[in-house]
C-alpha cells in the first residue's frame, strides 16, 4: 500500500490522461477499422475523454492544482454518460426517439417521397453492437472511466 501512496501527482495524471487517450483510440479503432458506426450517445461519451486529454496537456504545462480535479470531472462525466447509455441498451430507461429510430436529417422532400430510395439508418442507441464478457462498449466505458476518475482524484490529493 505504501508504494501506491508514493506515486506522484504527475504520474497519476499521466495514467489517467493517457487512459482517456487510449479509450478514444479504441473508440476510433472500432469505428474506422471495425466498421462500427457510433450512435449519438457513443459520440457524447468521446468529448469528456478528449477534454481529459487536453486537461492532461494543460496540467503538464502549467502545473496548476485545479487540473486533476477537472480531469476527474471529465472522467466522471463520460462514466455517467456510459452508464446512462448502458441503461438505454438494456431497456432500463428510454432515450430520445431520434436515437432509437434512425435519422432523416439531410434528406430532401423528394427523397422522402420516392419509394425507390433506401433511407439511411443511423446507429441506434438502444442496440448493443459489440460486447465483451456480457458488457457493452458503453458499459466498459462507464467502468473504465470511473476508474480513471478515481486516478484523477488520487492525483488531485497528491503533492507535486
Amino acid at each position: 500500500m505504501r508504494q501506491v501512496m508514493e506515486i506522484s501527482r504527475k504520474t497519476a495524471m499521466l495514467v489517467a490522461g493517457l487512459g482517456s487517450a487510449a479509450m478514444l483510440a479504441g473508440a476510433f479503432g472500432f469505428q474506422l477499422i471495425g466498421g462500427l458506426e457510433p450512435c449519438h450517445l457513443c459520440l457524447l461519451q468521446r468529448w469528456p475523454h478528449a477534454a481529459a486529454v487536453l486537461i492532461l496537456a494543460l496540467a503538464l504545462v502549467t502545473n496548476w492544482r485545479i487540473w486533476p480535479w477537472l480531469g476527474a470531472l471529465a472522467a466522471a462525466t463520460t462514466a455517467g454518460i456510459g452508464l446512462f447509455h448502458a441503461g438505454v441498451e438494456l431497456g432500463w430507461w428510454e432515450y430520445i426517439s431520434t436515437c432509437t429510430q434512425g435519422s432523416i436529417a439531410g434528406l430532401s422532400a423528394a427523397d422522402l417521397l420516392d419509394p425507390s430510395k433506401t433511407l439511411p439508418t443511423a446507429p441506434r442507441c438502444d442496440q448493443i453492437p459489440w460486447s465483451f464478457a456480457g458488457i457493452s462498449m458503453a458499459g466498459w466505458n462507464a467502468i473504465v472511466s470511473a476508474g480513471l476518475a478515481l486516478v484523477w482524484l488520487f492525483a488531485a490529493t497528491r503533492r507535486a
